[in-house]
């Protein structure tokens, strides 16, 4: 009976994850397609103003992904109690709070173009091309935030699938208008642009009639004045704003992070970055279930499962010790293979050595980070996840400027390995409140 109920956990966490992995991946691929097209344009400059301006957009929607999340958690719950109306009116409040936020951004578009370029020095070429792009892209701000309410309620309702469609079918569609604008019509950076906004729209088109065939049926449960109910808005709010604050130090320290790589040279910044895909290929894998412990811990919260919940978190945590381990093997063996097929200089090469064992760390390091997060998702946590990540935080910070003076670029990579490792720390001993709560 043991076995056949693990079989079961297994199976559900892996439907969610799977699915969720493939679209982390797609993701970094809409910028690797956008990047290559300019790449054979003959200009450097062209190549910098998608850098310029896709890091931009990154850094606003990674902001505004609160959306995504807080609706994910906040939507298991309801599915596991079984409550079609609150499901319902969950989508709604979410769509309709990405979609304000997103005309906000639209009628300040121009005072946050011009601090960003304040912020961000570059040549006045790139800055021109850059500025082009984003006065295009920005028009895609509805159907980006639109979709992260869509991609939050699709997790919530324990289907990864249709969020890895949408990603897929973004790829496809920005691929061949990216195409079209730039050698059909010679638009260079401005097609670019246009096949980003199109790729973005069917996207947010898609998962209209994705809902539209698959949970029309919900409609019977919506009763407008319901949507804006008090109590459920300030609850609302509540875990999104922890989401927000919570993000809002992940992001000051990735950018600290560069930042402090970036002073101190060339050579060392070019290391940081190589290395650091090699976390980022990490994070894909683990945030695929970081999505399930979403859904499942929610789900469970929500019917009042609590064997169910702890099994799941159980199995979760087996899961990540053994991915860990497995990325710890495979990069202390292939990892500086994999430095070598992303660049063949030398002298970054070797200077990354000195370094690389700091991405060894990494796995084993923070891996309990990345499923905690998605359990205190689940859990509609959101504080106490704050609260982990707002320590972690300051402890990057401490040992950073404590030993940088003698230790350098070390200093910087230990910092990281801490903030990791004391998020999951402290989530774990958070969690005993959220698992045994009655």
């Amino acid at each position: 009976m043991i076995v056949q109920s693990t079989n079961i956990i297994n199976k559900r966490i892996l439907q969610i994850a799977v699915p969720s992995i493939i679209s982390n991946i797609t993701v970094p691929l809409l910028g690797l397609v956008d990047v290559t097209i300019v790449g054979h344009l003959g200009a450097a400059a062209y190549i910098g103003a998608i850098a310029v301006g896709g890091m931009l957009f990154n850094i606003i929607y990674w902001i505004f992904g609160f959306l995504r999340m807080g609706t994910s958690g906040m939507t298991s719950q309801a599915y596991g109690r079984h409550d079609m109306e609150e499901v319902t009116r969950l989508l709604l409040r979410s769509v309709g709070v990405g979609l304000l936020i997103s005309a906000c951004l639209l009628v300040l578009q121009y005072p946050i173009r011009r601090l960003a370029f304040t912020l961000i020095h570059t040549t006045e070429e790139v800055e021109q091309l850059a500025t082009l792009y984003f006065q295009i892209c920005i028009w895609g701000a509805p159907a980006m935030l639109g979709l992260y309410g869509f991609a939050g309620w699709f997790i919530g309702m324990q289907n990864s699938r249709f969020p890895m469609y949408i990603a897929i079918t973004q790829n496809i569609v920005n691929i061949a208008a990216s195409l079209c604008f730039v050698y059909l019509f010679h638009m260079k950076v401005a097609g670019i642009a246009f096949g980003t906004l199109i790729a973005q729209y069917a996207g947010f088109l898609m998962a209209l009639l994705l809902w539209a065939r698959y949970y029309g049926g919900l409609k019977k449960h919506i009763v407008w004045r319901e949507v804006l109910q008090k109590q459920a808005m300030l609850r609302f709010f509540r875990v999104n704003r922890d989401i927000f604050l919570r993000t809002l130090c992940l992001v000051i320290v990735t950018l600290f992070f560069t930042s402090a790589g970036a002073a101190q040279g060339e050579v060392v910044l070019a290391v940081n970055t190589l290395l650091m895909q090699l976390f980022t290929l990490f994070s894909y894998i683990m945030d695929g279930f970081a999505y399930s412990g979403e859904a499942l811990a929610g789900k469970y919260i929500g019917a009042g499962n609590r064997p169910a919940l702890h099994h799941t978190v159980r199995q979760l945590f087996v899961w990540g010790i053994g991915l860990s381990t497995g990325f710890t093997l495979l990069y202390l063996f292939g990892g500086k293979a994999f430095l070598g097929l992303l660049t063949n200089e030398a002298s970054v090469i070797r200077e990354a050595g000195n370094y690389f064992y700091w991405v060894l760390a990494i796995p084993l390091a923070g891996f309990a980070a990345f499923l905690w997060d998605g359990i205190f998702i689940g859990a509609t946590a959101t504080r106490q996840m704050f609260y982990s990540m707002l320590t972690a935080s300051a402890s990057f910070f401490l040992v950073y400027y404590s030993l940088h003076g003698w230790m350098g670029n070390h200093a910087l990579w230990l910092a990281f390995i801490v903030y990791l490792s004391l998020r999951g720390i402290m989530q774990a001993v958070l969690s005993r409140k959220i698992l045994y709560q009655s």
